[in-house]
């Protein structure tokens, strides 16, 4: 099978999620910018995707750079480079036999370029569905098992107790009749 990387354009991701989009029209961008970093860290702990994070310069001028945060790779363009442009190159060297490349945009021009490349595409909205989804399901599945916890403090199932229960009994039982003699 092959490995997966999911290529990021995140300021894509910002304008398009609502609650993401909310905090950038209230010149908030930092807080955009970390609540997607953290959403995206939480979904590669549950999905086990390669994920990079492709900032575009024009918000934040300074040279190109490229870091791991959180176990994501965060990549900052160059201020004369789109993260449309960044992201059709490094998609196409990535895409090979072993490493399928999804690229998350709902830029229509770049999925094109992405498409002949043979990576695939997810639009802003589904990407924002899938990882909702994956937390869901994960904080589901951990309220599930505290409330397993909660009502079963005993390692014994109760088939496993009555047995125990029974074989109790009959040792109190043996216990008196030896006693008596």
């Amino acid at each position: 099978m092959k490995q997966q990387l999911l290529i990021v354009d995140a300021y894509n991701m910002i304008g398009n999620w609502p609650e993401l989009n909310h905090l950038k029209q209230t010149d908030r961008l930092p807080q955009a910018r970390d609540e997607l970093i953290s959403m995206l860290t939480e979904y590669k702990k549950i999905t086990g995707l390669n994920i990079s994070l492709v900032f575009d310069a024009m918000y934040v001028p300074g040279n190109s750079k490229s870091y791991r945060q959180a176990d994501l790779e965060i990549i900052w363009t160059s201020k004369d480079q789109t993260a449309d442009s960044y992201i059709e190159k490094y998609a196409g060297e990535k895409q090979s036999r072993v490493l399928q490349v999804t690229v998350a945009t709902s830029d229509q021009a770049e999925q094109w370029v992405i498409f002949s490349e043979g990576a695939l595409r997810v639009p802003a909205l589904e990407l924002r569905h899938r990882v909702k989804t994956a937390l869901k399901d994960v904080r589901h599945t951990a309220v599930r098992t505290q409330d397993l916890g909660a009502v079963r403090k005993s390692p014994w199932n109760d088939d496993q107790l009555s047995a125990l229960d029974q074989y109790r009994q009959q040792l109190e039982r043996n216990h008196v009749k030896h006693h008596h003699k």
